[in-house]
């Protein structure tokens, strides 16, 4: 990470009043740098933090302790994200105080310097590893409850509160984990159970709709022409002529 130039717009920082722009800065770029974050884009968010160094070390420059506050507040804010990310809240505090204790001991802009890279790669390191150790079990929990209440309106943000992790970072893991968002996979279990339904019932494609969670039979024929190429009824026909033979 360097203090270079970059594309994006300047920021106006009042000189009276330093914090306050940059916290401005903070609350505006702090979504994107913790998405960034979440999804393991470290090339985005490497970008977006060597945006707001660029206004840190303008305000900051010879005044070492102002300098120090500010790249607090930006390594704080990037920690935020291994807690969306459902590292454990006492390694999170434990990363905070180490960070504290070596800040206290820094002397010049290299040190630093070396001080915020070795934060960034502590953070994500703790983010990688929670993802290498409790994704699977998480993202298990989240397609269980998905199957489980396929009869009603379910969002991506309740769904992502019983696996216990933020939505953003639930819709990351299940790109990565099936290679499908939150909504294609719930459209394809509501598919197959339909199919089921249809195997094994004599139920109207209206009380399959429902069962289904498909706001109604129009709607629920359209999506499962469009992924099994027929239409409910002929999915139905054709099996019942398969189990005759």
């Amino acid at each position: 990470m360097n203090s270079g130039t970059n594309d994006y717009p300047p920021v106006s920082v009042d000189p009276d009043r330093p914090f306050d722009g940059i916290r401005e800065l903070y609350l505006y770029r702090e979504p994107e740098l913790i998405a960034a974050m979440l999804r393991g884009d470290r090339r985005t968010a490497r970008k977006i933090i060597n945006h707001i160094l660029v206004h840190i070390y303008s305000v900051g420059e010879v005044r070492l302790e102002l300098l120090k506050g500010l790249l607090l507040e930006l390594v704080v804010m990037m920690a935020r994200a291994t807690v969306e990310a459902g590292v454990e809240q006492a390694e999170v505090l434990g990363m905070h105080f180490r960070h504290l204790t070596e800040l206290a001991e820094l002397h010049d802009d290299e040190e630093l310097a070396d001080w915020l890279r070795q934060s960034f790669e502590r953070i994500f390191a703790a983010m990688e590893e929670q993802d290498r150790s409790d994704s699977p079990p998480r993202i298990a929990r989240a397609l269980a409850y998905m199957r489980d209440q396929l009869d009603r309106d379910l969002t991506r943000e309740e769904v992502a509160q019983h696996a216990g992790i933020s939505a953003g970072h639930f819709s990351h893991l299940l790109r990565a984990h099936t290679g499908h968002s939150f909504t294609e996979l719930l459209r394809s279990f509501r598919i197959e159970a339909a199919c089921g339904l249809l195997r094994t019932t004599d139920h109207s494609l209206a009380e399959i709709a429902a069962a289904c969670g498909f706001c109604d039979q129009s709607y629920f024929t359209n999506v499962f022409r469009e992924q099994k190429q027929t239409t409910p009824r002929q999915f139905r026909e054709t099996q019942r002529i398969t189990a005759a033979k």
